[in-house]
């Protein structure tokens, strides 16, 4: 049955917190209602044994009984608790930690904590505070443990205390008096006196032989401790919350869940149950009870006991926690079973499976099938889906009659119904059986009539994985009587669909007011563009970008029954009875004839009265000059929807483009038009394709003569080249690139050689190839493929590249057992020249599925690793939200920016890069649609001056900063072009404006309309910026390639990029993998100015500088001498001399005096003389010196392994600048000759660390975005600056992992529900936390709505006794920080 609806407003109680602590003995023996006594489960008949663990008064988990404590069946009673007491006091496993941590800060003798009297003050002080915070209580609490822990002899009472530890074993606590303290001279006298005495006594002598000082502290003694501990000092451990005491950490009574949560499982195969483990474990634990019981009854050894003890100190925390490890063999249970914690943490446990995400009623999954006939908002349902999946309607006046016909033709028939619940009662017929002519008589306004799914039901269509929001959105259905979902293929981008198998899940909402929100805000019309960039996501693609290139060329003439047929196919569904107006034939004679673009033309405006008048001017893909006259006519002009030249292609009507028609449409004229114009767009290119035929075939990649000879040419001069390069490494005379070694280099210049080929090869094919060529038209029109596509089909597959760089050596110094060793040449390391036409050789087939095979298993990697990127930045972001005051806030109200994004605006608005108005496309739209007639032309000198006046306008007093800004600055351009004209023409009267003008009138409506767009791109209070940003960052991971390194200006100096680089960011890492500071010079174009920087940075040491180290052997001394090169110190530039490498040896660690250490001058030598010393030998002390003294640096920065000096050619004279691996940003700034204020580090906590929070921030902004460019991602800077904003909101940079979740986070449910679960739990226990549920994740656990988007207002009905209150001033009017100033 289908569960009730939730109603907000129906609620008569909302939780407001919930409070965590640990239960007590006698709060268990209150809460619950049974007590278990009895080790047995089941007695005759299998009935549960009473006071058992599966007894009747705790709840039942079968259909057939009745709860003993309530009556109810299995439905309504939700179980209820009983309890079982141990027979000794055990540990808990979960709170183990905490008990060391409690018996490490209080004395073990008196109980008190171990804090003196101003300490024990000044921490009281801050716990008092009301306002005190989670994770400022956790911190004090660090600081008190550790100033606890460091006290040996107790303030109080004077007893010596020790370290507390974890022993050896299970569980176990060892507390040593005497670690680290003078033992007691009384003590040892007489300790040895007794081992004198017991010397012959064998077993005593073992005893006390081995005695240590360190007690055993068991539950019993530390119940006892933690049972003395005064109430005062319960708040200096941490325990804040009400009725908290540390001995409620020492389990004695255990609490048995309701049997409904471990059901017995009938066997239908073997007589008996299957009992769930809790039951098992709790019959274990009270079987050991027993043992205990008895053997303490009957006296029994003390062995036997402790024995049993452990036994139950292991079951009890196995029931708590399964997998704990540390457990000796022989107490190892058999199998393993599923402890408490086990069900609740994890992907299938309780937090993640069942309360973050549930399954869902009234949906359906199938697979997917395109169809070009459906509307871009529709989505074809199957009829056998459609009876199944029902909505209830309620009967009114205006349906009822409808209703009646539904009733009737019941479950089978569709338009039917399943279900009728009459007004008032909660009882459903089922309409598949009775008199259903009867029922449908009966019918009364008020009834809930269940009906089928039809015709324009709003529905939600998902593809998983949902890695954005626009995989999920709202379509209307149309019932069909195919056995697939269809949709219209423009949608397939969105969803990242294809149709080669892909299914996907289709949802029913249940109310009005899901419906609503799901039309309005998840509506697949109101989403055509992503927030990631304001980029048109759904847009034409492959076959209708082929049509629409195809249907546009210049030769394409149409007779009048093909332009009618054509204009046809946009009569259908509301436009079926459309007037279409069929513009003049292009021909006239010898026959009237039609162009294909006249057609095109129509999709946009079908006759005269629409008002849709598109203006557009941009280059195609294939532009090459001269604006119209372009020989591959690729410069698109449209003029009031008419399109005057240019073929279509993927730039102008495929998505991820800001310049397509459809984009255009949206913004100047709606989303209804837009998907309007696509619709038709699928129609018209699906229906000419069809009847013009396009096939592709093996003559479409058959070479010619002519392209076979160039590639053998090319082959020829490349194979020459790279033959050149190996004997120039042969013969040492290869120029060496900056920091690379011969071999490095030769790999790199054969790498570009070669692969320059194939891009050769490509363009010769693409000269070649005839027009109609399918492939060539796919590649042209950008539907599909690429000219490297055709290149290697048709020439040449080209170089097989591995990790970026040839095929390795995998055998003996050779890729292949069919070549020499060591050899280079092209073919042997991975260089394949035939093409896919000619067929590879068993070589070139071998090193092309070794490339293969790379993308196979990056791809399988990356999208497990980006997966797990998305969940970590969904779940730090996810609960901010913009507010009404223009901030950007937390759920529990923290400011994270002062104003989204720097100036309010929202991604999706942006027309341009980052500006929400393409002013020029604007200004031309205006001169086209509104054009200059009878009002007087604007001279140039005066469109300023009006412009000044306008604004002054009460209209435009409240326009934002920006808008007048940008208006001024573009009007001021086009009033200097006006003026040019103006003086150009003079004489000519009015000729200039015809050439270009601007009236007042156009002038006032062009700013209206610029002003009317920026109000609208400011982002809506409630949107949940979080997510958005989250999602914008986290779906174009997966489009990232893994491993690639680029070159940082230098090819020897590699950086780590693509989905490692932005884990490193993200997780804030302290090491990274290629720290690289890029440090300018203050004379950056000199070559030889840079070398003497350099060589102050690098690190040069001892053992490079000299020729020589030996040791020296005299009759009376040895030494040794070290050969120092002069030469090479004036080779490397390097500003030091002998006596400089002396003071430098005597400053490092070698533990020489300056009298041992000598300069020979005249032979350029250093002597250090050798004394032999208490701990080594001479011999030793020369050895060990002369292998450590090469390791002294003498010049350079010690952590800077390496500097090389970066060349940027394209500027005149060139440019140099260092780039320097390792860390050591603030040595670097402060040595001579480099610009510190333009001196920059990858590594984000090195900038935290020397240059504080805010330049860590720009730096997190600035490192993403330059990765995300470098894969030719474009993500708006908004969502990254959002992130860079909450890693560095706490003054401290944080990674978005658990650790840096749970310092940015105090909500329990939040952290719980990510990782860690127990962890977070028992702590949230220990601490006595409070969580007040704002958080998203915390709403979802607990089924209320979240406070985001339309959950951020409440909504005032119309009461009398009702006052609003006034608005408060707000921050950010306080700071002068409102969006629109």
């Amino acid at each position: 049955m289908p569960k009730e609806q939730f109603r907000a407003s129906a609620l008569n109680k909302k939780i407001s917190h919930v409070q965590f602590g640990i239960s007590g003995a006698d709060e268990i023996q209150q809460e619950a209602l049974v007590r278990i006594t009895s080790k047995n489960l089941y007695q005759g008949q299998r009935q549960p044994v009473p006071s058992g663990v599966l007894d009747r008064r705790m709840g039942i988990s079968t259909k057939d009984a009745v709860c003993e404590t309530c009556g109810h069946g299995l439905n309504e009673c939700i179980g209820h608790f009983g309890y079982l007491d141990l027979a000794l006091p055990v540990f808990h496993i979960g709170h183990f930690r905490a008990t060391i941590n409690i018996l490490q800060m209080i004395c073990k003798s008196c109980a008190q904590v171990m804090l003196n009297f101003e300490d024990r003050l000044s921490f009281e002080k801050k716990l008092h505070n009301p306002n005190f915070s989670y994770l400022g209580k956790k911190a004090l609490h660090a600081q008190m443990l550790a100033k606890a822990k460091k006290v040996t002899k107790c303030p109080h009472c004077g007893t010596a205390n020790g370290g507390v530890k974890k022993g050896p074993g299970l569980l176990k606590i060892l507390h040593d008096p005497y670690k680290g303290r003078k033992v007691d001279a009384v003590f040892t006298s007489n300790m040895d006196e007794m081992l004198r005495s017991t010397e012959f006594n064998r077993d005593l002598n073992l005893t006390l032989s081995n005695y240590s000082t360190a007690e055993e502290l068991t539950p019993l003694m530390v119940l006892d401790l933690f049972e003395q501990i005064p109430q005062s000092d319960v708040a200096l451990l941490g325990m804040c919350s009400r009725g908290a005491h540390p001995k409620h950490l020492i389990v004695t009574r255990v609490f048995v869940p309701p049997a409904c949560i471990r059901p017995s499982v009938l066997s239908e195969v073997k007589a008996g149950t299957t009992e769930d483990d809790l039951t098992m474990k709790q019959s274990e634990i009270l079987l050991i009870n027993d043992v205990i019981q008895r053997h303490m009854a009957t006296g029994g050894k003390i062995e036997l006991i402790y024995e049993d003890w452990d036994f139950l100190q292991l079951h009890v925390a196995l029931y708590f926690h399964s997998e704990i490890s540390g457990i000796p063999i022989n107490m190892a249970p058999k199998k393993t079973t599923r402890g408490i914690v086990q069900r609740l943490k994890g992907k299938q446990g309780r937090f993640r499976c069942n309360l973050s995400g549930k399954r869902v009623d009234f949906s359906g999954r199938t697979v997917i099938s395109p169809d070009p006939n459906l509307m871009i908002n529709q989505v074809g349902v199957p009829v056998r889906v459609a009876k199944i999946l029902t909505y209830p309607e309620r009967v009114n006046l205006a349906n009822i009659r409808h209703m009646k016909h539904l009733v009737r033709n019941g479950p089978g028939k569709h338009p039917g119904a399943n279900y009728v619940q009459q007004r008032g009662s909660s009882f459903k017929k089922y309409l598949a059986y009775g008199n259903r002519e009867k029922v449908a008589q009966e019918l009364k306004c008020g009834d809930i009539v269940e009906r089928h799914l039809c015709d324009n039901d709003i529905v939600l269509f998902n593809r998983q994985p949902s890695l954005h929001k626009m995989s999920i959105m709202c379509h209307r259905a149309k019932v069909q009587p195919q056995r697939t979902f269809r949709f219209n293929e423009c949608a397939c981008t969105p969803y990242n669909a294809d149709f080669d198998g892909d299914e996907m899940n289709l949802h029913l909402p249940q109310t009005e007011e899901a419906r609503a929100e799901a039309l309005i805000l998840m509506g697949n019309q109101s989403n055509l563009v992503t927030p990631k960039n304001g980029e048109i996501l759904i847009a034409a693609t492959q076959d209708f970008i082929t049509g629409g290139y195809l249907l546009t060329q210049k030769e394409v003439f149409l007779t009048k029954e093909e332009a009618m047929q054509l204009a046809a196919c946009f009569l259908d569904n509301e436009d079926s009875t459309m007037n279409i107006q069929i513009p003049a034939p292009a021909l006239l004679k010898p026959r009237r004839l039609w162009t294909g673009k006249q057609i095109f033309s129509l999709l946009m405006r079908p006759n005269s009265d629409s008002h849709i008048r598109l203006n557009m001017v941009n280059k195609g893909r294939n532009y090459t000059k001269n604006m119209d006259l372009c020989i591959n006519d690729s410069w698109i002009h449209i003029r009031n929807s008419e399109l005057m030249c240019g073929v279509m292609d993927k730039a102008t009507m495929g998505s991820g483009t800001k310049q397509c028609i459809f984009y255009l449409l949206l913004r100047d004229f709606g989303e209804a038009h837009a998907t309007k114009a696509m619709w038709r767009l699928a129609r018209i290119t699906s229906y000419f394709i069809q009847n013009l035929g396009f096939s592709f075939g093996i003559s479409d990649v058959t070479p010619s003569q002519k392209l076979l000879h160039h590639k053998e040419i090319l082959l020829e001069r490349g194979y020459a080249k790279c033959n050149d390069y190996i004997e120039h490494l042969k013969s040492g005379t290869l120029q060496c690139q900056p920091g690379c070694t011969p071999k490095e280099t030769l790999e790199s210049v054969m790498l570009r050689e070669l692969s320059g080929i194939r891009e050769q090869a490509a363009k010769t094919c693409f000269a070649e190839l005839h027009p109609t060529n399918s492939a060539l038209i796919m590649a042209l029109s950008g539907s599909k493929g690429s000219n490297i596509n055709i290149s290697q089909m048709i020439a040449c597959v080209g170089q097989q590249a591995i990790s970026g760089k040839r095929v390795p050596n995998g055998f003996e110094n050779r890729a292949l057992p069919h070549f020499d060793r060591h050899s280079a040449i092209p073919a042997a390391r991975g260089f394949v020249q035939n093409s896919f036409y000619s067929g590879l050789t068993p070589t070139e087939f071998f090193f092309h599925t070794m490339a293969g095979r790379e993308g196979l298993v990056d791809t399988a990697v990356k999208t497990a690793e980006t997966g797990y990127l998305q969940r970590r930045l969904v779940k730090c972001l996810e609960d901010l939200v913009v507010h009404y005051d223009g901030t950007v806030r937390n759920a529990v109200s923290e400011m994270v920016d002062t104003i989204y994004g720097g100036d309010g605006l929202d991604p999706v608005s942006m027309e341009t890069r980052n500006k929400p108005v393409d002013l020029i496309h604007q200004y031309n739209n205006l001169r086209a649609q509104i054009p200059h007639r009878v009002q007087n032309a604007l001279p140039a000198a005066e469109i300023p001056v009006v412009l000044e006046s306008l604004l002054q306008n009460s209209e435009f007093t409240d326009a934002r900063a920006d808008f007048k800004m940008d208006i001024m600055k573009h009007l001021s351009t086009v009033s200097k072009r006006i003026g040019k004209v103006q003086e150009q023409y003079r004489e000519y009267g009015n000729l200039c404006h015809q050439i270009e003008c601007i009236t007042a009138e156009q002038l006032l409506e062009f700013v209206r309309r610029i002003n009317d767009r920026y109000n609208r791109a400011v982002s809506e209070p409630g949107t949940a910026v979080g997510a958005i940003a989250a999602q914008s960052i986290g779906e174009p991971g997966t489009q990232m390639t893994l491993k690639t390194f680029h070159f940082a200006g230098v090819a020897s100096m590699n950086i780590t990029q693509g989905v490692p680089r932005i884990v490193e960011i993200i997780n804030a890492t302290k090491t990274i993998s290629t720290p690289i500071i890029t440090a300018e010079l203050q004379e950056n174009s000199s070559m030889e100015y840079a070398r003497h920087v350099k060589s102050r940075i690098e690190k040069t040491t001892l053992g490079e500088l000299s020729s020589f180290i030996e040791v020296v052997c005299g009759p009376y001394s040895c030494h040794l001498a070290m050969g120092i090169d002069m030469s090479r110190i004036k080779v490397l530039g390097l500003h030091i001399n002998l006596e400089t490498i002396v003071a430098c040896i005597l400053k490092s660690r070698m533990r020489l005096k300056p009298a041992q250490v000598e300069i020979a001058a005249r032979t350029s030598r250093i002597i250090v003389r050798v004394e032999s010393s208490r701990t080594s030998t001479i011999n030793a002390e020369l050895a060990r010196l002369a292998l450590s003294l090469q390791n002294v640096v003498v010049a350079g920065l010690p952590n800077i392994a390496r500097a090389v000096i970066a060349v940027d050619d394209t500027r005149q004279p060139a440019i140099y600048k260092l780039c320097i691996e390792g860390y050591g940003l603030r040595e670097v700034i402060s040595t001579y000759g480099v610009v510190g204020e333009r001196t920059r580090s990858n590594n984000i906590c090195e900038i935290f660390q020397t240059l504080g929070i805010e330049a860590a921030r720009t730096i997190i902004m600035s490192e993403i975005t330059e990765v995300m460019e470098g894969h030719g991602m474009s993500v708006d800077w908004r969502h990254i600056m959002l992130l860079a904003s909450q890693m560095t909101a706490r003054g401290e940079v944080l990674g978005i992992t658990r650790h840096g979740l749970a310092k940015m986070r105090e909500s329990v449910f939040n952290l719980a529900s990510f990782e860690k679960t127990a962890d977070h739990l028992f702590d949230a226990a220990y601490y006595g936390q409070t969580d007040t549920i704002n958080g998203v994740s915390e709403r979802i656990i607990l089924g209320m709505p979240a406070g985001i988007g339309t959950g951020i207002f409440k909504l005032l009905h119309h009461h009398e006794d009702k006052q609003i209150p006034s608005i408060d001033q707000t921050i950010c009017i306080g700071l002068n920080l409102l969006p629109f100033t």
